[in-house]
């Protein structure tokens, strides 16, 4: 085998695959990067047998070949090279050089035959969008998938198809984040869980143009998304996910309407009392015209009040300050509803569309008070 290939677009897809190599691993063919040149054009993949993912990246070929480099050394040498062109060539027992300019490297490849390719998903059920709402969605409903895999439905997100309409949903037992969006057609239903490493990925690879389209197909444990010259495709998380529907409600005893940014500021200053460890709660009083916020630490004590519009019933409710900036940092809208109903149920915070909707669990801040 033997490939020219100019060093930036070369390393550009690299750090595409790279995103699919495990970290540990007891298949040392896995932590390899594998050249597939045998075609009509060059492939570069990476599978960790969850998550794989596979480009396709222009160079020119001199001979056909495929070979497996691991992926560690081979990304740091090609990153490290001059920004010229780059010459990859195997020769008996798998040796691979690798040049550009004056520098010449040697390193021993595996044999391209021994690695895994992606899975075949056959590409019939599937929705279509745009790359900047699915890198949007994703920002807007990652934040609240649970960090451990105690349990596991907790750890994805459900990816829920009707009609023209796509419903993504997380949660970590403390908050739940829905964002839908209307699809530009009618679809087959679908409702799967996909992984919540597969979306961060994923969301790193896009490019977020609103021009540019994502496929993303659906087929049996695996789900694949295919843009650009990039296919990346995942296990899905079986089990049946939450029902989410019998944890939303439309009843409120208070409504509040307030500025999006007012509010995120206000709460981002009370944080600076907070150490990392500390659980400390914000306190939120809301009344007439006046929502105070109130916090307490052993480094001090902090409140502010902002100018609220409110209907309904007078509230003092306490929550996680972290929770609550997450879910603002990601509303697009300047102002924001909140819906509450007492100190000890969730609120919601969503359009009047229902686009987004945030649900957070209250703290009890007895003690904070």
């Amino acid at each position: 085998m033997k490939l020219i290939f100019q060093k930036d677009i070369l390393l550009n897809a690299i750090n595409i695959v790279l995103k699919a190599v495990p970290g540990k691993t007891t298949m040392p063919i896995l932590e390899c990067i594998l050249i597939d040149a045998e075609g009509s054009d060059i492939r570069l993949t990476a599978n960790d047998m969850e998550l794989g993912i596979e480009t396709r990246v222009m160079g020119i070929i001199e001979e056909h070949g495929k070979i497996a480099l691991d992926a560690k050394l081979f990304s740091e040498i090609i990153r490290k090279l001059p920004n010229s062109n780059v010459t990859i060539e195997t020769q008996a027992n798998f040796n691979t050089s690798i040049v550009c300019e004056k520098s010449k490297f040697n390193i021993l490849g595996k044999d391209g035959d021994e690695f895994s390719y992606l899975p075949y998903i056959e590409r019939e059920q599937y929705i279509r969008l745009s790359q900047f709402t699915l890198k949007d969605v994703i920002r807007q409903t990652i934040f609240s998938i649970s960090p451990n895999d105690s349990n596991k439905m907790m750890t994805g997100e459900l990816f829920e198809v009707d009609g023209n309409e796509l419903r993504v949903v997380s949660l970590d037992g403390h908050r739940i984040s829905i964002r839908k969006i209307e699809l530009n057609e009618t679809y087959e239903n679908a409702k799967v869980i996909v992984p919540g490493k597969t979306l961060t990925e994923i969301s790193k690879i896009l490019s977020g143009d609103n021009s540019k389209e994502v496929l993303i197909f659906f087929h049996d444990n695996h789900i694949l998304f295919e843009f650009d010259d990039t296919i990346v495709v995942s296990r899905l998380i079986e089990g049946e996910y939450f029902r989410i529907n019998q944890m939303l409600s439309s009843d409120y005893e208070t409504k509040v309407t307030l500025n999006k940014r007012e509010f995120l500021d206000c709460i981002d200053r009370a944080t600076l009392l907070i150490r990392e460890s500390d659980k400390k709660p914000i306190i939120i009083s809301i009344g007439e015209d006046t929502m105070r916020l109130k916090l307490t630490s052993m480094m001090g004590s902090m409140n502010e009040d902002i100018d609220i519009q409110k209907n309904g019933k007078d509230i003092m409710i306490g929550f996680n300050p972290r929770f609550l900036i997450d879910a603002l940092r990601v509303i697009d809208d300047e102002e924001i509803s909140i819906y509450l109903v007492n100190p000890k149920a969730p609120c919601f915070i969503k359009d009047a569309e229902e686009s987004y909707i945030y649900l957070i669990l209250p703290v009890n801040f007895s003690s904070a008070v």
